[in-house]
């Protein structure tokens, strides 16, 4: 039977039950969330515990990786149904601060992530959104001190950058990237679907079928060039807004000239409606 997790809001309560679990020699790993959780996010968690023998999941909407345009308020928060979905799985802790717990009155430090946080990628659109990220994530892992991190593959930007800070850092934390669990027709799991109508839902899937199109035609032997337009086309005919469609080397975001520059990665952002959906796939 499932047990519910201790909900720490405070860093001293966090710390006090963090020593607690280390007296035992337990290893911790966490797993940073902004709540809204769906399958996604539980495959994180289950991949947390075969790495650890305890887990936190953090809850904490961070409003410094959002800018004055985009949807903080209408961020979903689904607390009720994010803490059965934790209790389910066993988790053990759950952090859970609210925004002047993480940046109290007088706060003035922040993380300035460069290397793959200047790719071209999502900081041509969102050029707060990586500072936000960093800053958020390296007091996540002061507070926590975990062994591991486990982050999804689906924002892997965000994961280069994560994987540099903490190494760049000397924070001790191992950060480990989980496979983006897909609908049945590819879509990505992410918390903003809710926000696709009932016709663009239908539409959405198109961006992985670009991809793997694209990857096709790349392993094939087709010219780079051709067939990322021959993607990018798909998703611009389906009524999305490209913002890009890239291939990258998958571990520095490089840019790449050939298939033999290393492991590729195909990235897409694009919107359809309102709503602006991020994927990726290895080629």
């Amino acid at each position: 039977m499932s047990s519910s997790p201790l909900i720490a809001r405070t860093v001293p309560t966090l710390r006090r039950a963090l020593d607690n679990l280390r007296k035992r020699k337990a290893t911790i790993a966490l797993v940073p969330t902004m709540g809204a959780l769906h399958d996604g996010h539980v495959s994180l968690v289950r991949l947390a515990k075969r790495r650890a023998s305890r887990v936190v999941v953090s809850i904490f909407v961070n409003p410094t990786q959002f800018a004055p345009t985009e949807d903080f308020g209408a961020y979903p928060r689904t607390w009720k149904a994010d803490i059965a979905k934790l209790a389910a799985e066993d988790v053990d802790i759950v952090w859970h601060p609210d925004v002047k717990a993480m940046y109290p009155e007088g706060f003035a430090t922040r993380i300035v992530p460069e290397g793959p946080a200047l790719a071209g990628l999502e900081d041509r659109f969102r050029p707060h959104f990586f500072g936000g990220v960093a800053t958020v994530v390296g007091k996540l892992f002061t507070q926590c001190r975990p062994d591991f991190a486990i982050f999804g593959e689906k924002d892997f930007q965000q994961l280069r950058v994560v994987t540099q800070m903490a190494r760049d850092l000397d924070l001790g934390v191992k950060v480990i990237g989980s496979r983006t669990v897909r609908e049945r027709d590819g879509l990505a799991m992410s918390s903003r679907n809710v926000y696709l109508s009932a016709e663009e839902r239908q539409t959405a899937p198109m961006l992985y079928r670009a991809m793997k199109e694209s990857a096709r035609r790349i392993k094939a032997g087709d010219a780079i060039a051709p067939a990322m337009a021959g993607g990018a086309e798909m998703i611009k005919a389906a009524g999305f807004a490209l913002d890009y469609y890239e291939l990258r080397h998958a571990e520095t975001l490089a840019q790449v000239a050939s298939r033999k520059d290393g492991p590729l990665r195909i990235l897409v952002a694009a919107k359809l409606g309102s709503t602006r959906l991020i994927d990726n796939i290895a080629v």
